[in-house]
């Protein structure tokens, strides 16, 4: 899942999020992710691309002025407390490895108001090696742990463009009302990527919502008009999925969050039809499959009877 976004001077950047196959565990963070100045000797072209695009501030105590800082604090948590190793901290995000001068961290020397000064891993913002040598640009990676940071990523899709304040008024004019003007703004940029229809957000792949519920327990939308209609059990994909599995002797072999892999979901006929595009199945004439994954709505423990039916 990606979103692209212009900032106010017209460069875009986009904000991607990737599910691994397999979890992650602590003691594999370090092996995609770092957060130490590169050695400049064994690897030098990566040491200046972290040295001058991925170098926080410095901020708090060495730049109190710094554009980050709000009441005496960083707002993006810098500087970052120095470790030997990679942990998983108690909020279950990563605390990435910054070792210390004293634990031969490596440090370099940046001008701040036109004064020298030394600074550490404390620092460096997370990149993926790979990524900086291929981009040479800010590419911020991080471990993500919460759902918190899905719904941050998700929220760029909907939440309109960019917008300018501006007015014109007389000297002497004070109407709060007309003061002033919400214009959207798009940059140059920005309208070249739609002119081209470039993509400005992507999920990938798709995911089928399916139901799960006792038998007659399906979930029903009405209202005055339609409520004796509508009570009259409608198909579910789970109703769907049986009535498949009797009638086609393939949907019979999959389980039931296999079936948006193989059949999409007519919302208006309420039924699975085989997919038309796809890699074809071997020994399965007319019968293709795509990437699309089924993901059954969570069921409450306490729901003991439709959980055990569930699981």
């Amino acid at each position: 899942m990606y979103s692209v976004e212009w900032q106010k001077r017209g460069l875009p950047h986009a904000h991607i999020l990737i599910w691994l196959l397999n979890k992650l565990h602590s003691n594999e963070v370090d092996d995609i992710i770092s957060a130490e100045i590169p050695d400049p000797v064994t690897d030098p072209r990566l040491h200046d691309i972290v040295t001058t695009q991925m170098v926080h501030g410095p901020c708090g105590a060495l730049n109190p002025l710094s554009p980050c800082m709000a009441d005496g604090k960083c707002t993006k948590r810098y500087p970052r407390p120095l470790v030997a190793e990679t942990v998983t901290g108690n909020d279950g995000y990563p605390v990435y490895r910054r070792r210390s001068k004293e634990d031969n961290g490596r440090t370099i020397k940046v001008k701040v108001q036109n004064q020298e000064i030394e600074i550490g891993n404390e620092f460096i913002v997370p990149y993926c090696p790979l990524l900086s040598r291929i981009f040479e640009t800010h590419a911020n990676v991080e471990s993500c742990h919460s759902a918190k940071s899905i719904k941050y990523l998700c929220k760029y899709v909907t939440k309109g463009s960019d917008m300018a304040v501006f007015g014109i008024a007389s000297e002497n004019a004070n109407d709060e009302i007309s003061n002033f003007q919400m214009g959207r703004y798009v940059s140059t940029n920005e309208a070249l990527w739609r002119l081209l229809s470039f993509q400005i957000h992507e999920r990938y792949p798709t995911v089928v919502h399916l139901a799960v519920h006792l038998e007659n327990g399906q979930r029903v939308y009405f209202t005055e008009a339609n409520a004796a209609q509508r009570a009259e059990r409608p198909p579910s994909t789970l109703t769907s999925f049986f009535a498949m599995c009797e009638a086609d002797p393939f949907a019979a072999t999959l389980m039931y969050v296999e079936m948006p892999k193989y059949y999409t979901w007519n919302q208006s006929t309420k039924k699975f039809q085989r997919r038309k595009q796809g890699t074809p199945v071997p020994d399965w004439p007319q019968v293709f499959s795509t990437d699309a994954l089924g993901r059954m709505y969570t069921v409450h423990p306490r729901n003991d009877e439709c959980f055990c039916d569930c699981c």
